[in-house]
């Protein structure tokens, strides 16, 4: 009971008050610190990010390219939880053709009007390590001439001190989502792309103070 309206942790228990204080400083420095420290932060180098497609067809395999806008994400090392997001320039598309490159941006992806790409990573399956290498499928949204859809890449990360580097390879069903088929009498090509990303990026420090 209280008599005096004074607080049990007074000069009578100094003991208990000095353990009071080190557990306190103890709440307050490392554990906060290490708290913040689970965030990891990945961002992308548009100069870094090589964005690839092949595009087969009877005669012979089509190869291009596409250039990332921006990309960052977000990922917690003890939730997994994943947020950010990747914007690709649809206009930067090429194949190395000029004439097919036009028709191309014209008529299937029509750049004008849709001039990004972009995918929202919502979920991580497998744990990405706070150092080193790691394999984990990589769930999200993409978002492509207007529409969205889901999608579940596999991505190989690793991860250094400074910097991480990332590569994946995932298909995209153009024509079963939405996008004209380029197709002629002639020239048959898939109704399907494949598309390789290598990335490279920077690791900012992590936030909060280490006293």
């Amino acid at each position: 009971m209280f008599l005096d309206g004074r607080s049990t942790c007074s000069s009578a228990n100094p003991a208990r008050h000095l353990f009071l204080v080190v557990a306190g400083l103890l709440l307050c420095s490392p554990t906060t610190a290490r708290a913040q420290s689970q965030d990891l932060t990945l961002q992308f180098a548009p100069s870094g990010t090589a964005i690839d497609f092949t595009l087969g067809d009877i005669l012979h395999t089509i190869h291009g390219s596409f250039k990332l806008k921006r990309g960052d994400v977000e990922y917690n090392l003890g939730t997994a939880a994943v947020s950010g997001a990747l914007v690709v320039d649809t206009t930067s598309a090429q194949s190395g053709n000029r004439s097919r490159d036009r028709k191309m941006h014209r008529e299937i992806l029509q750049s004008e009007r849709y001039p990004e790409i972009i995918f929202r990573p919502d979920r991580v399956d497998g744990k990405v390590a706070p150092a080193g290498p790691s394999t984990v499928q990589v769930h999200g949204i993409f978002s492509l001439h207007g529409a969205e859809h889901e999608l579940t890449m596999p991505v190989r990360v690793q991860v250094f001190q400074d910097h991480w580097i990332a590569d994946t390879h995932f298909t995209v069903p153009y024509v079963k989502w939405g996008l004209k088929n380029p197709s002629t009498f002639v020239l048959r090509v898939s109704e399907s792309v494949e598309v390789n990303v290598h990335a490279t990026g920077q690791r900012p420090p992590a936030s909060g103070g280490t006293h």
